[in-house]
């Protein structure tokens, strides 16, 4: 039996979600949206490319939360996107309605599913699923640090013209102008980057992956990003569903780990068949706690104003 994988939301993130997925033959995969014939257009064009790509993933697009029932994982991509001039928080009420829509039909159709979470603003919706949802905070994941973190990767890697394979970044903390990337867990072949580039230099890549999301908005003009929020989102999938133990920054609900109670924020996880199977507490000096407060302050701001 293979996998199933339903993506809700059929714009640019939930298609190319759609594609990295069936690409890396992870399952099959669903591709849902209000909007009539998108998603039916997509997934059949998808499906189209399988025997090109020699794989047997079946895409199908629909209109029907039927065709979802029994997802294993499901990633959840709707709501409207940024313009310029908004910021992550404007999109709040409005995608806030249409995650309790889409929750509550899910979670009929796929009551042991995962979810992941890309909607914005990320930790605000993501802290809305887990309550609408009633699963356990394991099941229940945003994707955001994986992305930020990409992006910190992508920057140091160009900096220093050195493979991006060889290095890792730590990006914690709400997903938004708080966020918190680590220059003293970031290394380029276990080497700290402070060991590699002046402080001026690290703080200008960790300003620009701060503005990671809104650099590209300003560029695209008409929407915002899309292929890697959607391949940090397949990445975690994949993690699950292969049971990988991967540890990945992801917004997960804490419940008192690095001081935070009752909030979704950014952190290290596990992820493997259960979801998040450990929450990873790495010491932070007071400086950087300090900031990850801050985060976690902006994060609590915005659920208030939801009520979740």
């Amino acid at each position: 039996m293979r996998n199933k994988i339903t993506i809700v939301g059929s714009g640019n993130v939930g298609a190319t979600a759609a594609h990295w997925a069936a690409a890396k033959e992870l399952g099959d995969v669903v591709l849902i949206d209000i909007l009539e014939g998108i998603p039916q257009g997509k997934g059949l064009d998808l499906l189209e490319a399988m025997p090109i790509e020699k794989r047997d993933s079946f895409v199908l697009g629909t209109n029907d939360y039927a065709d979802t029932a029994n997802s294993d994982i499901v990633i959840i991509t709707a709501g409207i996107p940024r313009k310029p001039g908004m910021s992550r928080d404007d999109l709040l009420n409005t995608n806030y309605k249409i995650m309790q829509d889409v929750v509550d039909k899910v979670v009929k159709n796929s009551p042991e599913c995962i979810l992941i979470i890309v909607s914005n603003p990320l930790d605000a919706m993501a802290q809305a699923a887990y309550k609408m949802s009633g699963f356990s905070r394991n099941r229940v994941i945003g994707m955001a640090g994986v992305l930020d973190s990409a992006r910190f990767r992508a920057f140091i890697a160009a900096e220093l013209k050195v493979s991006v394979e060889n290095v890792t970044a730590f990006v914690l903390g709400g997903h938004g102008d708080t966020m918190v990337p680590l220059p003293r867990y970031s290394t380029v072949a276990g080497i700290p980057i402070t060991e590699l580039m002046d402080a001026a230099t690290i703080e200008r890549l960790v300003q620009r992956t701060r503005d990671g999301g809104a650099e590209i908005v300003k560029l695209l003009k008409t929407g915002s990003a899309y292929y890697a929020p959607s391949a940090a989102a397949v990445e975690m999938t994949e993690a699950i569903l292969k049971d990988k133990k991967k540890i990945l920054p992801c917004a997960a609900y804490l419940q008192g780990e690095y001081g935070i109670n009752g909030l979704f924020v950014g952190v290290p996880c596990k992820l493997g068949s259960n979801g998040i199977e450990d929450v990873i507490q790495i010491k932070l000096t007071p400086e950087e706690q300090t900031a990850l407060n801050k985060s976690a302050g902006a994060v609590k701001e915005l659920v208030a104003v939801i009520g979740v």
